[in-house]
């Protein structure tokens, strides 16, 4: 029997209940880095490496036009989003982001973060205990806001914490919840986008506020409204999202209290190298998806044109091939190894200047080396906990959020 004509078992519902673990257990079954199978009774061909990164992210080979499911479109970016085009129409939106790259536009995100994560640490002191993952979400949300220029009232930022939360936890279900998170939002940012048209607010210059609201799109035309807010919310919703990485941050430092020294002391080249192990180790995106622009073969693998080309992002990031010892949370490994862009792809791999990988990479990356040297140098105590990190969630965090005591 041929390639092309072997049966191929459906399995959605290993998916739903294996989460992170579905593509490697479908690679360690298989003979190689590639499984084709199928998902809702779609064809699907999965691949893992840098060169099956380097394939999954040549538009020759493979379109996110209508890949992503309408569940997370409609949860997590939003349908009018840059996440869901292809070619010129995907170059000239992404033109919007491509100054967040700039290493000052880093270093802003990384003062206001860390200047907002600075206020609210006080008032943590004043409580017996606080859920980091939570708070951290509202120290982003303040931050994000301010850097990209979006006013926000102090105290309506523990609610649009709590949206942006809701909006990355439900982003493969269509609960009521996190639609509702959506609706708020997508109407807050609408109703911002209209004011700073009409002159009745003022865009700081050179803000992400001000760049969406005059950026011309692949037919010359403004963004409407709604598509303008759909791209804001897709600024300021991934800042609040890095609470995901912040509390693997504080996970990590517990587990490997050694870690604690180098970081309190300001070594800015370990803060990295930790930075990107807690981003190669933990859990946050466990694939991703487009579809065959053509009839694909892939190491003797083969996906029609219009079937799903998966990138196991997860298996990757735990391949002993690249890393060796996958499983031992080990920073130093990038000191004597720099990150490859197509090895370490916990945000997607390519370039992203110009395909899809996310264009916040630098900006997380930067927060996240600023606050692990601050959590290094708190005093707090860990109470006994419920710290497991469940591979069938996604996305997945320690199941208590964090709970810290005591903090000075």
């Amino acid at each position: 029997m041929d390639v092309l004509s072997r049966p191929v078992i459906d399995r959605t519902l290993p998916l739903l209940t294996e989460g992170y673990a579905w593509l490697p257990n479908r690679m360690r079954d298989s003979s190689g880095p590639v499984v084709r199978t199928r998902i809702l009774g779609r064809p699907a061909l999965a691949l893992r490496g840098p060169e099956a990164v380097r394939f999954f992210y040549d538009e020759r080979n493979v379109h996110r036009h209508r890949a992503i499911p309408e569940p997370v479109l409609g949860t997590l970016f939003g349908r009018e989003a840059v996440h869901n085009l292809d070619g010129a129409a995907h170059r000239a939106r992404k033109a919007v982001f491509l100054p967040l790259l700039a290493p000052e536009r880093v270093a802003g995100l990384v003062e206001e973060v860390t200047a907002a994560w600075d206020e609210a640490v006080p008032a943590w002191s004043r409580r017996c205990a606080v859920v980091l993952f939570d708070e951290a979400a509202v120290v982003l949300t303040r931050g994000g806001h301010r850097w990209a220029g979006v006013p926000l009232a102090d105290g309506d930022a523990p609610a649009t914490a709590r949206d942006m939360i809701a909006m990355v936890d439900g982003f493969a279900s269509a609960g009521p919840r996190h639609l509702r998170a959506r609706g708020r939002q997508e109407d807050r940012l609408t109703r911002l986008v209209r004011e700073v048209r009409a002159g009745t607010v003022t865009a700081p210059e050179g803000s992400v506020l001000a760049r969406v609201c005059g950026h011309r799109d692949a037919d010359g035309e403004l963004l409407d409204e709604k598509t303008a807010a759909v791209e804001l919310l897709n600024v300021v919703r991934p800042a609040a999202a890095v609470a995901w990485f912040v509390a693997f941050l504080a996970h990590a430092l517990h587990r490997h209290p050694e870690h604690r020294v180098p970081l309190g002391d300001g070594d800015a080249a370990f803060a990295t190298v930790f930075t990107h192990e807690v981003r190669r180790f933990y859990p946050f995106v466990p694939f991703l998806g487009g579809l065959a622009a053509r009839d694909l073969m892939w190491r003797g693998e083969w996906v029609p044109a219009g079937g799903l080309v998966l990138l196991d992002v997860y298996g990757q990031n735990h391949d002993e091939l690249l890393w060796g010892d996958p499983y031992a949370f080990r920073p130093r490994r990038f000191l004597g190894r720099p990150a490859g862009r197509d090895e370490l792809i916990p945000q997607g791999g390519g370039d992203p200047a110009t395909g899809h990988r996310c264009p916040g990479e630098g900006l997380t990356v930067g927060v996240l080396e600023a606050l692990a040297a601050r959590l290094a140098r708190m005093e707090y105590t860990v109470p006994e906990q419920n710290l497991t990190i469940p591979l069938h969630r996604v996305p997945t965090r320690p199941r208590s959020g964090l709970l810290m005591a005591d903090v000075r």
